[in-house]
């Protein structure tokens, strides 16, 4: 049943989609694509509860390495993507309101932007957001956009007990190229508490220094395994 909040921003997940969807991005276009992709700290994903999952964002490859990593047939449930409003627009945007993706204006957020997430993470669901708010193809230190951080404060303040896990996500190219490879690291999930603007400043930052470890973790994979 989609809710009249969810009608409005994106379609639900598709029953007859989805799956054929998780067949053409996993089992097709992910192993033809890399020649290997190494999935750490696979045990830092919680099976049940809201989840937050907070990576680096690399490569367009990034959306479907997730799912691959963390989705239904990983902890038995989708990822949810909370995506801009750019990247909604076409036969793309048409694709991923179908797969349970929303959009959010980074500049100018809805009302309904903004309750909808805590909606999911209400309801026990796994959330992707991407918290330097665009692809970063170069090496820099993370900087990121406090809205992660205040969802998971705000969500925290109204009872629900989110996991909050960092993801560092690299490649053996920048930008991947065909026959590379690919690594996920999951970190520790971070304790979460109410607060206001000070605690939203130092969670980012914590945060922020989670992903630049787990990011470095997964390039260290690589390394290890060329």
């Amino acid at each position: 049943m989609v809710s009249p909040r969810e009608r409005g921003l994106c379609n639900g997940i598709n029953p007859w989609l989805a799956p054929l969807a998780m067949v053409v991005s996993q089992d097709i276009a992910l192993k033809l694509f890399f020649s290997q992709v190494l999935v750490l700290g696979q045990e830092h994903l919680p099976s049940s509860g809201p989840v937050l999952l907070a990576p680096t964002h690399r490569s367009r490859w990034d959306a479907l390495l997730l799912p691959h990593a963390a989705g239904r047939r990983v902890t038995g449930r989708d990822c949810r993507f909370m995506v801009t409003v750019d990247e909604m627009r076409g036969l793309q945007g048409w694709l991923l309101h179908r797969l349970g993706c929303f959009p959010v204006h980074q500049g100018r957020p809805s009302m309904a932007s903004l309750r909808y997430p805590l909606d999911l993470l209400s309801g026990g669901q796994q959330l992707v957001v991407f918290p330097e708010g665009q692809i970063q193809r170069q090496e820099a230190p993370i900087h990121l956009h406090q809205g992660l951080a205040r969802l998971a404060l705000l969500a925290a303040a109204q009872g629900v007990a989110v996991t909050l896990v960092p993801v560092g996500i690299a490649y053996d190219h920048s930008p991947p190229r065909w026959g590379g490879r690919a690594a996920l690291c999951f970190a520790p999930p971070l304790a979460i508490g109410a607060g206001g603007r000070s605690a939203a400043i130092a969670c980012t930052a914590q945060l922020a220094q989670a992903m630049q470890a787990a990011e470095s973790q997964a390039r260290g994979a690589l390394e290890l395994a060329a």
